[in-house]
């Protein structure tokens, strides 16, 4: 909790006032001591502020009190200055997630697409959309090993469609306005915003590697980039996407080829023996795998412009279910990447570490209640989630900060099993975060705490079931 409190403190520039940074203090030790809904009321509520004036709060999220942007700002100076070494590129990921909503009136709520239905069938839901951009950060003792930090959180709503008696001005406004609000659109843009926050932090020389899905490798994306030394785009292709091969020279005036030859396919490529497959080493899933990919160099796609591209195919993975059960296999990987130079162990690292934004989803949404506030206000209902993916960011560095210190834990429960590596879940550190606060407020010392925890584990008495219910809860 100390160490969190730091963190939080140490992004004093995003509040105009002590007294409102205070509060933002408040509100974000709240949200992890919090056992319920995450609304506002039910963070205030877990602070003891139920019988206190509650606007101060509710305005915290209006207007300019607190400045979201600025508090990511400070994750990303904390991440640079003690989580990253200064000789490596900064690998980022980036991808969209959806909240749901019920209010049909709240501001910047659509129907949009389901990610999470099935693909005969399109389903639709009204919710929010928000774009996140994520920082790999290895963690120590593990070889290859990375945890994903949010460090950019951004509203992306859909423009709302003009009515069929709009005159000829309101949808050209509306058509323009579409092209900016566009997911990839402002996916380049969060991207290109992150490279000039990383310059501004003297980090002009650090390449930055960032890996996406399949919705932004396209020209929207691919065209607006800087050179690849100083932004490295790698993501997934479809497996009969058109490639060509590079133009042959030729001599004489005129307008000189971009594109040459045709060439096979990705899929044609994994099936065709005149690529061999490699074996790579790389981390994902807890250990180290034995991945088999086709490397390509020097490839042209119409999408990426006149970009010089490195294409991998990665082997499907076989599987089984059960120990007796038969082997299964994956889908083969397809992927792009506009470094050439780029070894294909850092490649492949890179876009593995991908995967951590899926887990950051998940755990913003299940553990941290992300979307689940009842806001109404135009700018609230985009601060309050931003707000709560910032404390969850701050949340991991604290937990990395007290890795060097080893500090006293809550012990784990019997049924977690006994593993090579001890990561904490998110839900063990919020309990500790919990743990902290009320032992805090009830004048016990935390170690002893914990001491006597280990002794009833061992003996015929119980411990409190109080303490339990509560340090032990699983949201």
């Amino acid at each position: 909790m100390e160490e969190f409190t730091s963190i939080f403190k140490n992004c004093h520039g995003a509040f105009r006032q002590s007294r409102t940074l205070e509060r933002g203090i408040n509100l974000a030790q709240g949200l992890f001591n919090c056992a319920g809904r995450r609304t506002l009321t039910g963070i205030l509520t877990s602070r003891g502020l139920q019988f206190k004036d509650w606007t101060a709060y509710y305005k915290l999220f209006q207007g300019e009190r607190m400045n979201t942007e600025a508090l990511f700002h400070g994750i990303q100076q904390e991440i640079l200055t003690h989580h990253l070494n200064q000789e490596t590129p900064v690998s980022a990921h980036l991808d969209d997630t959806l909240l749901h909503k019920v209010g049909k009136k709240i501001p910047k709520t659509r129907w949009l697409r389901d990610p999470l239905g099935p693909p005969f069938h399109t389903n639709f839901v009204w919710g929010q959309r928000f774009i996140q951009l994520s920082v790999a950060c290895a963690i120590p003792g593990q070889s290859g090993a990375a945890q994903s930090i949010p460090v950019d959180f951004h509203a992306c709503p859909p423009v709302k469609k003009v009515s069929a008696t709009a005159t000829e001005q309101e949808k050209r406004a509306f058509k323009e306005e579409q092209k900016k609000l566009k997911l990839s659109q402002v996916g380049a843009d969060r991207i290109l915003l992150f490279r000039e926050q990383l310059d501004q932090q003297g980090q002009q020389r650090r390449k930055l590697i960032v890996s996406v899905d399949g919705s932004y490798t396209n020209d929207t994306v691919f065209k607006q980039l800087p050179i690849p030394e100083r932004v490295t785009l790698i993501g997934r292709i479809r497996k009969d996407c058109r490639l060509y091969d590079r133009p042959e020279f030729t001599e004489g005036a005129g307008r000189k080829r971009v594109y040459g030859e045709p060439l096979p396919t990705p899929e044609q490529m994994r099936q065709s023996s005149e690529v061999p497959w490699v074996k790579v080493k790389a981390w994902a899933t807890g250990k180290i795998h034995d991945f088999q990919v086709k490397i390509i160099k020097n490839v042209k796609w119409r999408k990426a412009g006149d970009q010089d591209l490195q294409i991998v195919i990665i082997r499907p993975l076989g599987y089984r279910l059960t120990k007796t059960s038969k082997i299964l296999y994956r889908k083969a990987a397809y992927l792009v990447c506009t470094d050439t130079n780029m070894s294909i162990e850092e490649f492949l690292q890179n876009y593995l570490w991908r995967w951590g934004i899926e887990v950051n989803f998940r755990e913003e949404k299940t553990n941290l209640g992300c979307g689940q506030a009842q806001v109404r206000n135009e700018v609230s209902v985009s601060k309050m989630p931003e707000f709560i993916v910032a404390c969850y960011a701050m949340l991991l560095l604290a937990e990395a900060r007290m890795k060097k210190l080893k500090p006293v834990e809550l012990p784990r429960s019997k049924w977690y099993p006994k593993k090579s590596y001890k990561d904490k879940t998110t839900g063990d550190l919020m309990n500790e975060f919990r743990a902290q606060i009320w032992l805090k407020y009830m004048g016990i010392n935390f170690s002893h705490f914990v001491d006597l925890q280990k002794m009833t584990m061992k003996s015929q008495k119980f411990a409190n079931p109080l303490f339990s219910a509560h340090f032990y809860t699983r949201n």
